[in-house]
């Protein structure tokens, strides 16, 4: 941690709040208010939230370095806000580097994670470094490494491990025993004394996955434990281990009755696990920060009855909200419109607009009947929501706001969809409409 950041004054600062911000506790009227104000789909941001969850982080994991872990959310909001709460900023591309930094993160806060980086990103990772001399990369590569000496970068620099061990809450994000992640344990050692002859040596990364709950509290204790190990081995070795940075991917509970996550035992385990080293822990946190401080809001455009359930169609899909699509991710759904007392409950399938049989928020959940204009919520959107947006079917992307308000990211037009394509020729007499100027 940089010493130009002011870290919160504790005195001042508002309470904790609780371990997790279910989708019924956010205000309905203030809801319906952003909808009305800026349409639907909407992205709604809590920037307190953020501030409560930063702070339960540090105070469970008091000794150790917090970086927020920027791809799930890379607003500059987010960035400002986790920053002034005292966290680092992890990034995975070169692109969020240059987002921390135009935030105004000094880079001694900002490392990079390359994995596998294309050439564009080291050259830009490098330029970046020469300005701001205190950003560190994570390299998980042996030629990682000689293409960063290629471009003469002998800065601060970890090396990533595989530990052999992973979790996470689906398949596609465990991280931690495939091969496309990081250096084999048995090739740890040479590799980093390899590393701290060529570079300034700062310690060993590692991570499990995403999402972790409880039910993964046992392999990421393992990952911990291997960690420190290695650590043990380097300094044995004469190799001072600056950081054992052990990743993120502490798990919110999507599912309604889900319990939260106990931090404190998580906290207690990876202390544990670690064991004696003169290392710092460096930890890397980013859905547990930013998901229960987001929601999506969209609104109903179709309902149809169906043998199998109720439909609602929406505006928001696949293109707007990915997880569902991409994880059979869960996200809690809450009908704004009426008291639930007032409607009979049914199942309910809310699809999107895109022609995909995944574009599906929901399927058959107990929901009170939908009617055409009705508000629904869709909780825990706060990380990898926006991050996750596209524009297939070309379709512009949301606006984002916070709940105070404030526009953060306008709505998409038409014309930010297809202005890097080639203009249309004017040989041929055709002009495509741009709907967005021509009425």
């Amino acid at each position: 941690m940089s010493d130009s950041v002011d870290r919160p004054d504790e005195e001042s600062a508002p309470a904790s709040g609780p371990d997790i911000r279910r989708l019924a506790d956010w205000d309905a009227d203030r809801l319906h208010e952003l909808a009305s104000e800026f349409e639907t789909p909407l992205y709604v941001l809590d920037p307190q939230r953020i501030r409560e969850n930063c702070r339960r982080l540090q105070r469970a994991f008091p000794a150790a370095e917090i970086q927020y872990a920027a791809k799930a959310h890379t607003g500059r909001t987010t960035l400002e806000t986790v920053h002034d709460e005292g966290l680092d900023v992890e990034c995975a591309s070169a692109g969020e580097v240059r987002r921390a930094l135009a935030a105004g993160v000094p880079g001694a806060d900002v490392t990079y994670t390359a994995v596998n980086p294309p050439a564009g990103d080291l050259d830009d990772f490098v330029d970046a470094w020469a300005e701001n001399p205190g950003l560190t990369v994570t390299a998980g590569a042996a030629d990682t490494l000689d293409r960063l000496a290629d471009r003469e970068f002998d800065g601060r620099l970890r090396l990533r491990i595989n530990p052999g061990v992973g979790a996470g809450h689906h398949e596609k994000v465990v991280t931690g025993g495939h091969p496309k992640f990081g250096v084999g344990l048995d090739r740890a050692p040479d590799l980093a004394e390899s590393a701290a002859a060529r570079f300034e040596f700062a310690g060993i990364h590692a991570h499990a996955g995403s999402g972790i709950s409880g039910e993964g509290l046992d392999d990421h204790r393992e990952l911990v434990r291997r960690m420190g190990e290695l650590a043990r081995t380097l300094d044995n070795r004469g190799l001072s281990v600056e950081t054992v940075d052990v990743g993120g991917g502490f798990g919110v509970p999507y599912r309604e009755d889900a319990p939260p996550l106990d931090l404190d035992a998580v906290a207690g385990a990876t202390r544990e696990a670690l064991g004696e080293t003169d290392a710092t822990l460096a930890i890397e946190p980013g859905r547990y920060v930013v998901a229960d401080a987001g929601l999506l809001l969209t609104r109903v455009n179709t309902v149809k009855e169906t043998p199998e359930s109720v439909v609602a169609g929406v505006d928001a899909g696949m293109t707007t909200l990915l997880r569902p699509a991409l994880y059979d991710a869960y996200h809690a759904v809450r009908n704004l419109q009426a008291p639930p007392a007032s409607r009979e409950t049914v199942g309910v399938t809310v699809a999107g607009p895109v022609c995909e049989t995944a574009d599906l928020l929901c399927e058959n959940r107990p929901l009170p009947r939908p009617e055409r204009e009705d508000l629904l919520a869709v909780g825990n959107a706060g990380a990898y929501g926006y991050e996750m947006t596209s524009t297939y079917n070309s379709r512009p992307r949301p606006a984002e706001v916070t709940v105070d308000g404030e526009l953060l990211r306008r709505r998409e037009r038409l014309a930010d969809v297809t202005r890097a394509e080639r203009p249309p020729s004017e040989a041929n007499g055709f002009r495509a409409r741009d709907p967005d100027t021509d009425r």
